[in-house]
Order: structure tokens, then sequence, then C-alpha cells
């Protein structure tokens, strides 16, 4: 990363402390860094977040828009990713310097959530080969501390999470073309399943271990990454009366890419993918509760009327 400099001595000890399941901050190779989560914080949204980690900090913004569905997924909605790098996050997003890894980012998150085991694009379809909701997630990244796209995919899921679509009040059909009336009241709107949503979780290489949530100064030790993208538990985002009604599920990768000139052994990688399954499965279950007590506080909040609106 432009701009972060260490001497041999730091790298050395950065990669000994690693050996040892012991990193430069107090943290094992599996521990994530504290992180803050905010949602509803655009207003003109339909869903957003703001997630902060260490110092890392990214905005999402979620948009809906009437669409037609592809032709051969006639039953399907539509999700688009789109990232920016702010200038101000890091020296490296000066210019143009953010384009290539925003492409990245955006690519990857494309090919997560478009995997048929992660998130079902069939509720967005509105009526089937005419007219769906199309998603537009907008990621800017305010701030660059490392670990972008774990990032990056728990803020999309927060986003989707708190993301309401208006209810279809009535539709007319007039020489084949559909004419929709929605809902003008904005608590009319469903919300959307996002249990099976994807998580991705990087790996650095960094000697011969992987360490997870890799700080800036790790992630300029490692000469490889993988990022292991996740499908998520329902379960854990459901009362616990309707998690007792569904069934057992596994979490599986929906994607997997590698950033970086070095390589891996076949061992190397296949333990690693374990490792990134593990911690997935807990951060889910993490992010989870906490979003469910944060829309549990939504709703137990009464508003109370001042001055002539008693």
């Amino acid at each position: 990363m432009a701009g972060l400099l260490l001497s041999p001595s730091e790298k050395v000890y950065i990669l000994h402390g690693i050996e040892d399941d012991f990193r430069s901050d107090g943290r094992s190779n599996i521990d994530y860094r504290p992180m803050e989560l905010e949602t509803d914080v655009v207003s003109h949204a339909s869903g957003s977040a703001r997630l902060r980690l260490a110092n890392t900090d990214i905005l999402v913004g979620v948009k809906t828009e009437i669409d037609v569905p592809k032709p051969d997924k006639p039953n399907q909605g539509k999700i688009d990713f789109f990232v920016d790098c702010s200038a101000n996050a890091t020296p490296e997003f000066e210019g143009r310097g953010g384009e290539q890894l925003a492409n990245n980012i955006s690519n990857l998150m494309q090919r997560a959530y478009h995997s048929e085991q992660a998130f079902d694009l069939k509720q967005l379809s509105i009526f089937e080969g005419k007219q769906c909701w199309k998603l537009y997630v907008d990621i800017l990244i305010l701030e660059c501390g490392g670990n972008l796209c774990d990032a990056v995919s728990l803020a999309v899921k927060a986003a989707l999470f708190n993301t309401r679509i208006p209810f279809v009040k009535a539709a007319l059909l007039d020489g084949g073309n559909v004419d929709l009336q929605l809902s003008d009241d904005p608590y009319d709107s469903k919300l959307l399943e996002v249990g099976t949503a994807p998580l991705l979780v990087t790996l650095c290489k960094i000697g011969e271990k992987c360490v997870v949530d890799p700080s800036a100064e790790e992630e300029s030790c490692s000469v490889i990454s993988l990022v292991v993208g996740v499908t998520g538990n329902p379960k854990c985002y459901c009362s616990n009366e309707d998690a007792s009604k569904l069934h057992e599920h596994i979490s599986k990768c929906s994607t997997i890419a590698m950033n970086g000139p070095g390589s891996v052994a076949p061992q190397t990688l296949t333990n690693a993918i374990k490792q990134g399954i593990n911690a997935a499965k807990y951060l889910d279950e993490a992010l989870g509760k906490a979003l469910l007590r944060e829309r549990q506080d939504i709703t137990n909040f009464v508003k109370h009327s001042y001055g002539f609106f008693k």
C-alpha cells in the first residue's frame, strides 16, 4: 500500500509473531478487529449501512428500480454492485489509482451473489418474464485500513437486511405491457431474506501461516492472499421461533479468488478454505445478532408527538 513503509526488522517482527499465533496488535491468527456497524444512515436510499473495521470505513447504499428480467432467468430479479474509492481513503487512490481495486471488489461481489447457493434472486421477481426489481448496491470506500473485501461484504449484507421494497398494490395489463401501482406508504413494504447472502473472508499468507482480517501492515508483508466467499446461515437472521422451523444449513463456498504474485501449496489452500469457512460462520452469527438486536430496538421504539402534532 502506498504511503506505508516498513523496515525489514518490522516485517520480521510481524512474521515471527504470526508464526507464534500472536500478532502485533495482540490478536491471534483467527481474530477480527473490533467493528462498528450502523444501519439506515442514508435517508433517500431503500437501505443503507456504514461499517468501520479499525481504520477501514465503508458506506453502502441500496437503491431499487423496476426492470425487465433476463430472458434466460424470467423468474429472477437483478442485483448490481458499484464500488467507488474515495481519494481521501489512501494516497494510493488519488487520480485513477483506485479504479482497478474497485473493479476487482465489484466483480468479486457479483460472482459471490450470483451463485445459486447464495442470495435468492427469485424474491425480486414481480411478474415472471415481464417485470422484476433491480437492486443497485453502491459501495463507497471512505477510508482504507486493510481487509477491504471482508468489510465490504459485511456492510453490503447489513444494507440488504435493512432494505425495504414497496408492495405492489395493483397491476394493469394493457396490450402485453404491465402497469404497476406501488404503495406510497414507506412502511407498507417487505424486507429481503438475506440469511444465505455470502460473506467474504480474506486470508493473508504470511510465512507458512494464514491470518484473517489482515491489517495494512500485515498486507504489506504478504505476497499472496486468498478471498473465500461463504454462504450465510438463515437461522442467524430470524427469531428463535422461526429458526426452529428451518432445516439445518451447511455453509458452502460461493466464490474463491487469489490476489498477489505468490503461490500456495495444495494442502495450505485446503486448510485456508476450511479456516475461512469457520471464520465466516462466527462472523455471520455475530452480524445476525447485531442486526436483529437493532431491528428489535427500532420496533420497540415509541415515537412521541409534541406540540400541534399531539
